[in-house]
């Protein structure tokens, strides 16, 4: 897909699950492959250290060159990545990096070592913002503790800090206040599980987990879901809902890398805190992947 200019955001952007070795090391040449592997069965583009991509448990050298890998890989347009940190300096030297290596934006959760205020979260966009590549806000009031309520983006938005929002508070009532209040903003869907209502709700994007198993299908679902081709889209949804909701579990990780190595690729172990998967979750998701495989959605 072509982006609008200035908005490479647009479509679907993968958050992508970071192949490590048995040593918990990282495979970079692996990475590379697997963001190639995307942008060919279709994805728009990714988003490297994310949540998925287990930046929290990252060195600061290792963080670096997974964003130096994927552009490497795909080109530097088509990279997202998220520049989260606990201090709004060290986001915004992420922010910076990205930048320095090629980027086309950066995604950026709200402060997130205590429940922030608006004053707060107002200065802390204003300060990542300053790197000059476009911010995409990323709410995600369940884990952060701090909510970028509708009002809230919108006057982010009017104040030039934010361009966009990945929602991931599964309230899509949210999506069409957003579209009253900041109509500029664009909104792209956070979680697997909500995708179909946010497209028909106007969405630009997603931000997607599942595709690091299932690009193909994924892609097809979300083409069809913004165009509101609802005869494609909805018997497709059912069939990967029952994979999708593990994107808005607390062992999202864990499941998206079991099912890629049940499809063929390499998903790999998780580093600590993250252990694997108990035995009845691991069932579950392989059940569920597997009969993904069977329906040719793989």
């Amino acid at each position: 897909m072509t982006h609008p200019q200035n908005r490479p955001w647009h479509g679907v952007l993968v958050a992508t699950a970071l192949p490590l070795r048995d040593d918990l090391s990282i495979d970079y040449d692996r990475y590379a492959e697997h963001c190639s592997w995307l942008v060919a069965n279709g994805c728009d583009g990714v988003v490297p250290n994310g949540s998925l991509g287990e930046y929290q448990v990252l060195t600061p050298e290792e963080r670096a060159r997974v964003v130096e890998t994927a552009v490497a890989a795909i080109g530097g347009e088509r990279v997202m990545p998220g520049v989260a940190a606990y201090g709004s300096a060290e986001a915004g030297r992420w922010a910076e990096q990205a930048g320095e290596a090629g980027c086309g934006s950066v995604m950026l959760l709200p402060p997130n070592a205590y429940r922030a205020d608006e004053r707060a979260v107002l200065a802390h966009y204003a300060e990542v913002a300053r790197a000059g590549l476009p911010v995409v806000a990323y709410n995600n009031p369940i884990d952060t503790k701090v909510d970028l309520v509708p009002e809230l983006l919108a006057r982010l938005h009017g104040e030039g800090h934010i361009h966009g929002v990945k929602e991931f508070s599964g309230d899509v009532r949210r999506a069409y206040r957003i579209a009253e209040l900041a109509p500029e903003l664009d909104l792209l869907a956070g979680a697997d599980d909500v995708l179909l209502e946010l497209a028909v709700a106007g969405a630009k994007g997603w931000v997607a987990g599942y595709p690091n198993a299932l690009p193909r299908a994924s892609v097809e679902l979300y083409r069809a879901a913004v165009t509101g081709d609802l005869a494609t889209a909805l018997p497709l949804y059912r069939q990967l809902h029952p994979l999708l909701r593990w994107d808005s579990k607390v062992e999202f990780v864990q499941a998206i890398k079991l099912s890629m190595d049940i499809v063929g690729r390499y998903g790999g172990p998780v580093r600590p805190p993250r252990v694997p998967l108990p035995p009845e979750q691991e069932a579950a998701v392989r059940a569920a992947t597997e009969k993904a495989v069977a329906a040719g959605l793989a």
